[in-house]
């Protein structure tokens, strides 16, 4: 219980109490007059004659009012409402023959946090309204009574169900049809007026608000990951602020696409060729009973008495947005653009074709660490070489130190001489190391928007999507949380242990040396409410690193880097100073000079 919930149950009590002392003691029966059942009886009749005697709309005038409101679409206004069904075994779209319009979307295949059915929008939570510009005003075609009519087409070779509402007029129709294919998400509209004279302008305006419902248990990071995303007919992709309480948008150019984006699902709704007018917004409600509210106002035209769009209700899955409408599939966050091509075209194709044959997702990890360290293993091993030659050239390096202790520019310089005669560069441990970071970076985007461990256990962790917390704190630590992770305690852990090994292995001194140590402990309240998965991929690859190392020190000899260092040292005594080096050495010269004189 939450202490919102706390409060609310305690004023609630508060009132019952208050009710019952002021207002429930009985009253003495001498001091009150009796009411008898005939009183009862004569009141009851007498609102019964008031309410019979309230005076009716006479049809004829109804009607002449909706004629001087609707015009001549008065007709339309009166009617039942009923409810029709598109789904395929994907999505199960539920439409109002009031108005002809969307009223909810369920996803067959998933389930809430709470495992029940996943209903993206409904009724209660989000509204789709379209108008129509006529010689009356805008005029919403969820006031008009449409008929509905289901058949099955085919779509491209790819049966359809297909859905008809049609309105009508003295005058002429209004027609909605929408097809779903068996196979996809992806809902298409075409709309179509015919004989309507009082049309006053060729576009159709859309008003969509929808409270996203609450589909994950972590509210926090669901709000995070929730935002308005859209994307331009010049090819520009854009998205509200996902940090702002509040946050609205008029993009200047036309849209090709707008999408209501939730942590693991998108509501989206696209054009064939653009929207104008548009007008976004978002908002973070106070309660949790939704994630965020979003509103998105948009215009497209209606040519020659026909327009279409279609729309989306499905999951955040790379390679199924990707096939909806270009760059539907940046409402996955891959990353930045130094990342986002290793996530791409690396680690999603790998992770489904390990999807097809292993069910275990925990398994898929710990496989996908071992071809990643396999794949990157010539880097790992030239770093390791790099690392191994600084150890080993370690004791001229200290001469050096104690020679020029007051002079750290002639001390550079030295070393930079000392590594050019024997052959070492001082990156050379670095620059593998550097290559692999955009694998590192890619998980950190990559396990936190994959939908595909949403509600999938691994050991302990019931969902690899959240944290797998083992114990819940009475207290809230900052940064931290009130819970604690297991997979990311192993992960500090391994890295703890590594970096001690690392250290032993560079013989690293000074602040470097702590600085390993840091960075874990940083790291552990960083991804305390990160999903399990990704502090699982860290761990295991920790492991993993730690084990190639020491199979790697196994088979290099020092001896043997020492001989290979002193042949390059004969082989180099005369070797003069590249230009680099000697444009290097006048720049530390210049630096130092500058120094002098301040």
């Amino acid at each position: 219980m939450d202490r919102n919930q706390a409060t609310g149950l305690i004023l609630f009590a508060a009132v019952l109490l208050i009710y019952s002392f002021f207002f429930s003691s009985p009253e003495p029966v001498a001091d009150e007059p009796s009411t008898t059942s005939t009183e009862v009886q004569d009141d009851s009749a007498s609102k019964q004659t008031a309410a019979s005697s309230t005076p009716q709309i006479p049809d004829s005038v109804k009607n002449l009012q909706n004629q001087q409101q609707f015009g001549e679409f008065s007709s339309l206004v009166d009617g039942k409402e009923a409810f029709l069904v598109l789904e395929n075994e994907l999505v199960k779209i539920t439409f109002s023959s009031k108005g002809g319009e969307i009223k909810s979307a369920e996803l067959k295949n998933y389930k809430t946090w709470a495992k029940e059915p996943l209903i993206l929008m409904d009724e209660q939570s989000a509204s789709i309204d379209y108008q129509l510009q006529t010689d009356k005003g805008p005029m919403s075609l969820n006031q008009f009574y449409f008929s509905g009519e289901k058949s099955t087409v085919t779509v491209d070779e790819t049966p359809a169900q297909q859905l008809t509402f049609k309105a009508e007029t003295a005058s002429g129709s209004i027609t909605r049809t929408y097809i779903l294919p068996d196979d996809k998400y992806v809902i298409d509209q075409k709309i179509t007026t015919n004989g309507l004279s009082s049309l006053s302008d060729k576009n159709i305006t859309v008003h969509w608000n929808d409270n996203l419902k609450k589909q994950e248990a972590d509210i926090s990071e669901s709000r995070r990951k929730t935002y308005v995303n859209f994307y331009t007919t010049e090819g520009d992709y854009d998205y509200l602020s996902a940090s702002s309480d509040e946050d609205a948008e008029q993009p200047s150019e036309p849209i090709k696409w707008v999408a209501f984006k939730q942590r693991f699902f998108t509501a989206g709704i696209i054009a064939p060729n653009q929207f104008t007018n548009v007008n976004l917004e978002q908002t973070v409600p106070t309660d949790t009973m939704s994630v965020k509210n979003m509103a998105a106002t948009l215009s497209f035209p209606l040519e020659n008495g026909q327009a279409s769009n279609s729309y989306y209700f499905g999951p955040n899955n790379y390679k199924i947005l990707k096939k909806v409408t270009p760059d539907f599939e940046k409402n996955v966050d891959m990353g930045y653009f130094f990342v986002s091509w290793v996530n791409k075209y690396i680690i999603v194709n790998l992770f489904h074709y390990l999807e097809k044959v292993i069910s275990n997702y925990g398994v898929i990890i710990i496989l996908i660490v071992f071809i990643i360290k396999l794949f990157l293993f010539p880097l790992t091993y030239k770093s390791y070489i790099g690392m191994a030659k600084m150890r080993v050239i370690k004791p001229e390096i200290d001469e050096l130190k104690e020679k020029y202790p007051d002079d750290p520019t002639k001390q550079q310089q030295e070393q930079m001489k000392l590594f050019s005669q024997l052959g070492v560069s001082p990156i050379s441990g670095c620059l593998p190391m550097i290559l692999q970071m955009p694998f590192l970076f890619a998980m950190f985007f990559f396990f936190p928007n994959s939908i595909e461990l949403r509600q999938e256990s691994f050991l302990w962790a019931h969902d690899l999507s959240t944290y797998d917390s083992i114990l819940t704190l009475p207290f809230t630590i900052p940064f931290y949380g009130n819970h604690v992770s297991l997979f990311t305690l192993l992960m500090t852990v391994s890295q703890i242990v590594y970096t001690r090994f690392n250290n032993q292995l560079t013989a690293a001194q000074g602040p470097m040396k702590n600085l390993g140590y840091i960075m874990p402990v940083t790291f552990m309240f960083v991804l305390n409410s990160y999903p399990a998965a990704l502090s699982f991929y860290y761990f295991v690859s920790n492991m993993v690193t730690f084990g190639q190392q020491a199979l790697i020190k196994r088979f290099v000899d020092d001896n043997k880097i020492r001989a290979k260092i002193e042949q390059n040292k004969k082989k180099n005594v005369n070797k003069k100073k590249s230009k680099f080096q000697q444009r290097l050495e006048d720049a530390m010269k210049a630096a130092e000079a500058n120094k002098k004189k301040k």
